[in-house]
C-alpha cells in the first residue's frame, strides 16, 4: 500500500487498518511502516507533516488509522500552572491532563522540575501532546537537551533559566 495523504477526524471512511507510532515516529514524510495487520504501507507525502493520534493515512487501499504508541513518559504533578510554565519555557512537548501534565521521560527535566517541588513518576504510556499555535502535534521551538532529537528555529530572542 502507498499513502499519499493524511485525513483529520472524524473520518468518513471507516479505518481498513492501524498503524502504532511513537511522537517521534509520528513527524514523517516518506518512511516504510508496518501496520497492526502486517502489511507494508510507504507513506509519501508532500513534506514532513506532524501526525496526531486519530489521524490517518490515506493509502489506495483506503484509510489507515494512526494510533499513539506506548512510550516512556514522565507523570509531574504539583504545582501546574508553575510547571508548565518551566516545561513551556524549554519548548518542551507537553500533554496537559486536569491532574497532571505528562512529558517524554527526560533525566535532565526530571531533576529541574523535583528541583520545583513537584512529584515526578515514570510511565509507559502513548504521549499525545499539546499542539500549539502551529497546528496537531507540533511544538515549535528549539532544543534544550530534551532527547527527541529534533532541531527546532525560531526567530525570537529569550532568556532561559
Amino acid at each position: 500500500m502507498k499513502a499519499t495523504a493524511v485525513l483529520h477526524p472524524p473520518l468518513a471512511a471507516r479505518p481498513i487498518d492501524r498503524v502504532e507510532l511513537d511522537y517521534d515516529a509520528r513527524f514523517l514524510r516518506r518512511k516504510l511502516l508496518r501496520t497492526r495487520s502486517g502489511a507494508d504501507l510507504l507513506v509519501d507525502l508532500p513534506k514532513v507533516t506532524a501526525l496526531a493520534h486519530g489521524d490517518a493515512l490515506l493509502s489506495d487501499s483506503g484509510p489507515v488509522e494512526v494510533v499513539a504508541a506506548a512510550e516512556p513518559v514522565l507523570i509531574v504533578t504539583g504545582d501546574l500552572p508553575r510547571l508548565a510554565w518551566h516545561i513551556g519555557n524549554r519548548h518542551t512537548p507537553c500533554q496537559i491532563e486536569p491532574f497532571h501534565l505528562v512529558i517524554r521521560a527526560d533525566h535532565v527535566l526530571r531533576a529541574m522540575l523535583q528541583g520545583l517541588g513537584a512529584t515526578v513518576t515514570e510511565a509507559l504510556r502513548p504521549f499525545t501532546p499539546e499542539g500549539g499555535a502551529y497546528g496537531p502535534a507540533q511544538v515549535m521551538g528549539h532544543s534544550h537537551g530534551d532527547g527527541h532529537g529534533h532541531q527546532h528555529a525560531h526567530g525570537h530572542p529569550h532568556p532561559h533559566g
